[in-house]
């Protein structure tokens, strides 16, 4: 199906598709940041936050060791490099697949936290210092420019170039003079803050571009709370759609600021987050697709929440089915219509099922199969209905056991269109899919070039005698359509 936005951001060794909005959920090191200053500071408690974040749906982890509220203290680097460097270690040492963004505005922070795995530099000044924008030259992480400056009121901007071939005038920019008005309402003028921001946003960006960072890397933030107040702040979130159309991915952060108290009346910074999830879900209508929060949880189930009926956005997906209990094709049957039946998701086809080797601890031959589906949900709550499906089969877990013990059926989501997921109880793809002979086999009957396909999409498939789980003959069709 035809979506409106096809962009990609490339960030290293990621390829984040964001035909839906990401999730970035912010993790402070520091003792002094202004809402959740010393909840993290242990680097153990920063390490287990960012993992219990990417359970609840965070996409990226922005990993940040100097707080920048206003009135900060700089920080050392030294000091900064020993609080964030331990945590992006430990994060990914947990989930290797995870994306870690660092928060940083020093160049030999950023350079370290990129050769230890981290996939974003979010540099809060803009990449002014040519030393960061070497750094950016140097690697192939993901960038986001952010807008840093106190906003005069008046710009001697007269115009601001976009950056998205489709949206560029090929006709010459009338210049004309553009009176600042004297006559105030409830908010400042819009266009002398908005040439400014976006005129320096789109500088900064090329100063990229023209190092040698692709433009797909660079993703930019208007930075709302920097020198800012709640008025200018306002006036740029009612702008979000003129920050898109610059031709660069949208980053909104605009979590627990001061503008989100001024609108909603709650002083204290940690009792911010309803009110942050509205002002998110409007940045996200405006063409937002990378939102910067605290509290990942509630943003996550607000987007999941909104994307269902705001948008029509079903993705491939392939769940792998496995029985070793009972009467194992009718366990395999009854999950496949079970799957059917979820919210948003409808099974497409089904492989035949196989007799499989027994892997991982298992101690019988395995009846497999793989369902090939379409879904609107996301992973993770698509993860929690195969379960539900699980529960229902009377699936039976026993974490003392090798593969948690037989079971009546087992529903792992392998993989779904455009998604990748790292966590402790989703990765994404799985990262076990590539040699997994017992579902590559049954993905032939879905698939012409099942190998191919993954291979396309990044996920290393291992020769047939080097994967585990071989089948051994087959089973059978499963009459799992209902009339």
């Amino acid at each position: 199906m035809l979506r409106e936005d096809y962009s990609t951001w490339h960030c290293g060794r990621h390829d984040l598709s964001l035909t839906r909005p990401r999730v970035m959920g912010i993790l402070n090191v520091t003792p002094d940041s202004f809402s959740d200053g010393g909840e993290n500071y242990d680097p153990q408690m920063a390490i287990d936050r960012a993992l219990q974040m990417l359970d609840e749906g965070a996409d990226i982890i922005d990993v940040g060791g100097e707080s920048t509220r206003p009135g900060f203290v700089p920080v050392d680097i030294q000091e900064e490099g020993d609080r964030v460097i331990p945590v992006i270690q430990g994060i990914l040492e947990a989930a290797p697949s995870a994306i870690v963004s660092v928060d940083t505005r020093h160049a030999a922070i950023a350079k370290v936290a990129v050769r230890l795995g981290a996939s974003i530099i979010n540099d809060v000044t803009g990449f002014i210092d040519p030393e960061m924008v070497r750094v950016a030259t140097e690697c192939d992480c993901g960038c986001i420019v952010m807008h840093w400056s106190k906003l005069s009121g008046v710009s001697t901007r007269r115009s601001v170039t976009l950056d998205s071939p489709r949206l560029r005038s090929r006709r010459p920019v009338q210049q004309r003079a553009i009176p600042t008005s004297t006559r105030r309402f409830t908010l400042p003028e819009e266009g002398p803050i908005m040439r400014e921001i976006m005129g320096f946003l789109g500088d900064q960006a090329r100063t990229l571009m023209r190092a040698g960072v692709s433009h797909d890397r660079i993703c930019i933030d208007p930075g709302p709370g920097f020198d800012k107040n709640a008025d200018e702040d306002v006036v740029v979130q009612r702008a979000t759609h003129k920050l898109v159309s610059m031709g660069y991915p949208v980053v909104n952060a605009i979590s627990r600021k001061r503008v989100v108290g001024a609108v909603s009346g709650v002083k204290e910074a940690p009792e911010r987050d309803a009110a942050t999830v509205g002002m998110t879900l409007s940045a996200i209508q405006a063409g937002a697709r990378v939102v910067r929060v605290h509290d990942v949880a509630d943003v996550a189930h607000a987007i999941n929440g909104y994307w269902s009926v705001a948008k029509a956005d079903p993705r491939q997906g392939f769940v792998s089915l496995g029985s070793n209990v009972g009467d194992r094709m009718d366990n395999l049957t009854q999950a496949v219509k079970l799957i059917n039946k979820i919210p948003l998701t409808r099974v497409v086809q089904c492989s035949r099922a196989y007799e499989t080797e027994p892997a991982y601890g298992i101690a019988t031959p395995v009846a497999n199969a793989v369902a090939e589906i379409r879904t609107e949900l996301h992973p993770m709550v698509l993860l929690d209905a195969l379960l539900d499906v699980e529960d229902q089969l009377g699936r039976v877990r026993d974490p003392a056991q090798a593969g948690h013990g037989p079971r009546t059926i087992d529903c792992d989501l392998v993989y779904v269109e455009g998604e990748e997921h790292a966590g402790q109880r989703l990765t994404l793809p799985h990262p076990h899919l590539g040699e997994r002979d017992y579902v590559l086999v049954p993905m032939e009957d879905l698939l012409h070039d099942p190998v191919r396909y993954l291979m396309h999409a990044g996920v290393p498939v291992y020769a047939p005698a080097d994967r585990v789980g071989h089948v051994v003959s087959e089973l059978g069709e499963l009459d799992w359509q209902e009339d």
